[in-house]
């Protein structure tokens, strides 16, 4: 008997998932076990298994195509078993199919929308600004008043196009005038539109649900790091391991934590909960966004150990091979731009923290 193999829930944030990549094709025998297919979740791409013995009968996601969380993946069968009634049954609606609903409803939109009467109006002839030409001497025809203005707004008064009299510069003209003169007259607007990564659909959305839905508010001191850079100094003269600023702020976060354990809890609804561990999430930056790897009981790890730890959290986060388990269970999290000469910025709580 046919069996479905459906998208499924890689973390607890997933609403749909992509296939990366298809190592089966349609036809082909695979096994219980067996690498199938690779999907990219809304934090990392993770190789995925059949779960049963048989022949691939059906795809039902094709490679770089997304779909919501327990729609058709795949059936895995008999050679030759029938599966439309399978496939008939099933009416999880796909992403893509959405999308191509939505264009396909827009062309019948645009059929009534020109089906209404329009009111007639007469048009009117579109006033033509004129393009000063200087006269012969070079000078600027203009007001005095646009003179000042264009004083006041450092702007090159022969780069603006009167609409005055005979071409004449007017106040107008000045407070219209976009800084664009006749050297962009060639130039040609232009964009492209990329597709929003499943990671980046996620973070936009808990972002602004933190945001909107945890009060924020900030608090900002100057803390003396001249003890603190000396003792980085003397470990990483001795040490094979290299400790960053980065790690030694995770150290003192966990251990502040444990001082100060109001802090290290959680919101949940109907109560608090007080976490009596410290696990210190720590901001990566990849190219597809931000993901948060837990560097787990934080306040018992030497400082080579969490230099080490982060350091493979980056590797693993930028080749997309983090595991669920990596980034869950953070109680408070670390983000960091100091690197990047940054002296201060304002970060967005990574739920459930309380603070980050």
């Amino acid at each position: 008997m046919a069996e479905v193999i459906r998208m499924p829930k890689l973390s607890d944030t997933m609403t749909e998932g992509v296939v990366a990549e298809w190592h089966k094709k349609v036809g082909d025998e695979v096994s219980s076990g067996e690498l199938l297919a690779e999907i990219e979740s809304d934090k990392a791409t993770m190789e995925f298994e059949s779960f049963f013995d048989g022949v691939l009968l059906h795809i039902g996601v094709a490679k770089g195509k997304a779909a919501v969380v327990d729609s058709i993946l795949a059936i895995i069968g008999e050679k030759g078993e029938d599966i439309s009634a399978l496939l008939k049954e099933d009416s999880a609606p796909k992403v893509e199919d959405k999308k191509e609903e939505k264009k396909a409803e827009e062309p019948i939109r645009q059929e009534k929308e020109e089906e209404k009467p329009q009111p007639k109006v007469a048009a009117a002839a579109p006033k033509q600004a004129t393009v000063f030409q200087p006269t012969p001497n070079g000078r600027v025809i203009a007001s005095p008043l646009a003179k000042r203005l264009a004083d006041e707004k450092g702007i090159d008064i022969s780069r603006v196009s009167g609409s005055g009299d005979g071409g004449r510069v007017v106040k107008r003209d000045v407070e219209s005038f976009s800084g664009f003169g006749p050297s962009s007259a060639n130039a040609v607007e232009s964009y492209r539109d990329v597709e929003v990564s499943q990671m980046r659909k996620t973070i936009a959305r808990r972002l602004a649900e933190s945001k909107f839905s945890a009060p924020h508010f900030y608090l900002t001191m100057k803390i003396d790091m001249d003890a603190m850079i000396d003792a980085r100094d003397s470990i990483n003269s001795v040490s094979k391991s290299k400790i960053s600023f980065n790690d030694l702020v995770i150290k003192a976060v966990a251990i502040g934590l444990k001082e100060h354990p109001q802090v290290n809890a959680a919101w949940m609804g109907d109560y608090i909960r007080y976490n009596d561990h410290v696990h210190v999430g720590v901001a990566v930056a990849v190219p597809d966004g931000l993901l948060v790897p837990v560097v787990r009981f934080a306040d018992t790890k030497r400082l080579t150990e969490i230099s080490n730890e982060v350091k493979d959290f980056v590797l693993r986060a930028n080749d997309k091979k983090l595991q669920p388990q990596d980034w869950q269970g953070n109680t408070f999290t670390v983000s960091n731009l100091g690197m990047f000469g940054i002296d201060e910025f304002t970060a967005i709580i990574n739920p459930p923290d309380s603070c980050i």
